[in-house]
């Protein structure tokens, strides 16, 4: 009897040459952070310095997470609505502007307590998700005509409610639930020189000893984030096999385990030379892991696959289509209302121009992370990974000096290029 289980073996040629399609924009990543890291060392002529301009400077890599925390949040959202046939909603970043305006009015103008705020507000999200779904799974609209209107109309009503002024600023305890840091060392650690703390201890053997304990904690915080993901991949292969799926050869795939948790300890020892680990990063790993989880590992979450690669057939198979577009778009709007809140406490502030473009950063992560304009493919770590890609032009060319309008050009070259790859792709499959 025939194994049941299918194993993709490949020669090695064909293995590289098919390792390297299938992670195109994740080596396009790691090429432009060497090419900016080159160019920067080049422009200040101190070559690679971990502390001085450098793009894996501890303290820019936070940065780079806290600003681009919304985008990913975004994409997860985004992908679902891509998934289902390409679509998009161009309403995300007018819903980030009025539920901030609404947490502002809340917490600021009126001293709500946060918690209350933040259950209002994740409501408010969802209701205007729930709004646009309707329409578009029931009455069949549209898209992109019931969200350009949610665009104009929730921005309205934002600027209403803002009056055209900007709220600030929003109370610590707020702040702390979205900027503050895990393992972060005692403030006084920036303040170098000769003092003596009350011990008599030199101060500055003071500061490196909390240095060294946010160091070692963020190192473990890593080590166990390593651990769960390389026990939970190892489970889905083997979950995988027992079901006859084709799964990867056991060499690429604990080659892969082995770079990725090499990446996360990297990055947490980064971390761990700043303030320790952003609470936003806890926030954003649980959206990624549980979204991931749902569109690979649900039926629901396939059945967008199945809308996106054919919906007809997807209907006619049993699915119930407008209740899948209903909860796709439902999710973007709650979605949409984190964004918010991580904003306004980013911002420390709630302003009738916010979320001006959200909704293409959003839409450029996902076509650059692999999703295809035709729905149907993409994954939510691909999405990151054009988060970050985005991300890290952004903060390159601007470290560089770069004029704002040239990096508006370049990230929107960028995105025609990934769509090019994917309609190429796509139009070479289907020639064969």
């Amino acid at each position: 009897m025939a194994d049941a289980v299918a194993v993709e073996k490949k020669s090695p040629l064909k293995g590289f040459l098919n390792f390297l399609k299938n992670n195109t924009m994740l080596i396009a990543l790691v090429a432009v952070m060497i090419m900016f890291e080159i160019m920067m060392g080049v422009k200040s002529g101190e070559g690679f310095n971990l502390f001085g301009m450098s793009l894996f400077n501890p303290s820019n890599v936070t940065n780079i997470i806290n600003q681009n925390a919304y985008v990913v949040i975004l994409a997860a959202g985004m992908l679902l609505c891509i998934l289902t046939g390409g679509n998009i909603d161009l309403s995300v970043g007018s819903i980030v502007c009025l539920v901030g305006a609404v947490a502002g009015t809340m917490i600021v103008n009126h001293g709500c307590n946060i918690y209350l705020t933040i259950m209002v507000c994740l409501f408010v999200g969802t209701l205007i998700g729930a709004w646009h779904a309707f329409w578009i799974a029931y009455v069949h609209i549209p898209p992109f005509i019931c969200t350009l209107s949610g665009m104009l109309l929730w921005r309205g009503v934002s600027l209403i409610i803002l009056d055209g002024l900007t709220i600030s600023p929003f109370p610590d305890n707020y702040l702390n639930l979205f900027s503050s840091y895990i393992g972060q060392a005692d403030k006084t650690k920036d303040i170098m020189g000769t003092m003596i703390d009350l011990t008599g201890e030199p101060y500055q053997d003071v500061v490196w000893q909390y240095a060294a304990s946010t160091l070692t904690l963020t190192l473990i915080i890593g080590a166990i984030c390593c651990a769960l993901m390389i026990i939970t991949q190892f489970f889905s292969r083997l979950n995988k096999q027992r079901k006859g799926y084709t799964v990867e050869a056991f060499g690429p795939f604990i080659a892969r385990q082995i770079i990725v948790s090499i990446v996360i300890m990297i990055v947490s020892a980064l971390l761990g030379l700043h303030n320790g680990v952003p609470t936003i990063l806890i926030l954003l790993a649980v959206v990624i892991a549980g979204y991931s989880y749902y569109t690979q590992n649900t039926v629901p979450g396939r059945y967008l696959y199945a809308i996106g690669g054919n919906a007809k057939a997807a209907k006619l198979s049993g699915v119930n289509t407008d209740n899948v577009m209903f909860f796709a778009y439902t999710n973007m709007g709650f979605l949409s209302a984190v964004a918010a809140l991580v904003c306004v406490a980013r911002f420390n502030s709630a302003a009738p121009t916010a979320g001006q473009n959200y909704e293409m950063d959003a839409i450029g992560s996902c076509f650059i992370g692999g999703a295809s304009a035709y729905g149907g493919t993409g994954t939510v770590g691909g999405a990151v990974i054009g988060a970050i890609f985005m991300g890290v032009l952004n903060n390159g060319m601007s470290i560089l000096g770069v004029d704002s309008n040239w990096q508006k050009a370049v990230k929107g070259l960028v995105l025609l290029l990934a769509v090019i790859f994917d309609v190429v792709s796509k139009q070479r499959k289907s020639s064969k």
